[in-house]
């Protein structure tokens, strides 16, 4: 009977090991003399990028305790009143412990949990790889300084080469540990940085565990990965050699002008803006090639990236720009310019008479080299 009753105990206790916990404990731990009821901050960061109150609670004796249910592990920052720099801590169920300086918050150790283990040892594992571009920059710097061209290239060498390492260190880390945040984080700054290409972000995004996949982070990488895909596929249909998309807008008249409307011999494709000082630079080297060419087949359609129609009108007039122009007086917004992977102008795409381009942003001498070998 009483190994039946002692068998019990056991499963009753494995069972409890076993069971999540339900909610968090936050406790942080300060040297230093900080004074009690001062404030701690946990915070987040918004859509916006600036930082969000979540919680607020006060350091007595040295120790702060935030406490609360947390459906997913997100990251958060701490911010103690007074103090500079701030901690970053993965808010997840279970028991957190921060231990900092009050003069050194961004130097804490924060432990507890997987979440907070695994991110401490990432940074860990990175510190190293951190310390040696440091390192690095101040040699660059100082060969610069002295001139010394050979040490130099030399440094920038080695520079990329750590570059490559380091991104090959976090690709690894993400599939390694695809139950960490950290992971999730990861995936997301590679994809603003645009080190990865969709299908290789979108590999190791579903290559993260359920829990994660359910956190803020994940969810902004479904956003990205879309915007990424749409990218990569306006850049291959706007390469040299593809066909260039059509599209269409209203013309300063209101009218509606299509690309395959004005496509001549050659055409010139040409993204401006009255605001945009080196396209306004660039217009009367666009008008003499024009006037000069224009008879043998040389037609141009404006493309304007301008806030105001008035602005775009007045432009045109000033700059005495004889061809077809169009805008949806959108900005960077203008779809065209997506349609087109236009995110900086001037940028001009010229197109044979099927319509495929053939050479991308040539300008001066140039641009009216390639319109004569392709029209004489």
């Amino acid at each position: 009977m009483k190994r039946i009753v002692v068998s019990l105990c056991v499963l009753i206790g494995l069972s409890a090991c076993n069971q999540k916990p339900e909610g968090f404990t936050f406790t942080g731990n300060l040297t230093g003399e900080v004074e009690n009821g001062t404030p701690v901050y946990l915070r987040t960061v918004g859509e916006n990028g600036q930082p969000v109150d979540v919680d607020t609670t006060t350091v007595e004796n040295g120790t702060f305790v935030f406490t609360g249910q947390a459906d997913s592990p997100e990251m958060h920052y701490v911010f103690v009143d007074k103090l500079m720099g701030y901690t970053a801590v993965i808010i997840e169920n279970g028991e957190i412990e921060l231990s900092a300086q009050k003069d050194s918050l961004g130097f804490a150790e924060v432990k507890g949990t997987m979440q907070n283990e695994v991110f401490a040892d990432y940074v860990e594992k990175s510190k190293e790889l951190n310390q040696r571009a440091q390192s690095i920059q101040q040699d660059m710097q100082q060969a610069n300084m002295t001139r010394d061209t050979a040490t130099a290239i030399s440094l920038r060498d080695e520079m990329m080469e750590l570059q490559e390492t380091y991104q090959s260190f976090e690709l690894d880390y993400i599939k390694s540990h695809p139950e960490a945040l950290i992971s999730a984080l990861l995936i997301d700054r590679a994809l603003s940085t645009r080190s990865v290409t969709a299908a290789e972000a979108q590999e190791l995004y579903d290559a993260l565990s359920p829990e994660i996949k359910n956190t803020t982070a994940a969810k902004t990488i479904l956003g990205k990965l879309e915007t990424q895909k749409q990218l990569e596929a306006n850049e291959k249909n706007t390469s040299i050699g593809a066909k260039a998309p059509n599209f269409s807008a209203p013309d300063p008249n209101g009218k509606e002008l299509a690309l395959n409307d004005v496509l001549g011999k050659v055409t010139l494709v040409d993204f401006w803006a009255a605001w945009c000082k080196p396209c306004r630079a660039e217009n009367p080297n666009v008008v003499a090639v024009y006037k000069k060419y224009h008879e043998k087949g040389l037609n141009v359609i404006g493309v304007s990236l301008d806030r105001t129609k008035e602005a775009w009108i007045k432009a045109i007039e000033d700059d005495g720009l004889p061809w077809n122009h169009v805008s949806n007086v959108a900005y960077f917004n203008d779809p065209i310019a997506k349609l087109y992977n236009v995110n900086a102008i001037p940028a001009a795409f010229l197109l044979d008479e099927n319509g495929i381009i053939v050479a991308k942003n040539l300008r001066g001498p140039a641009l009216e080299a390639k319109v004569a070998e392709l029209l004489n």
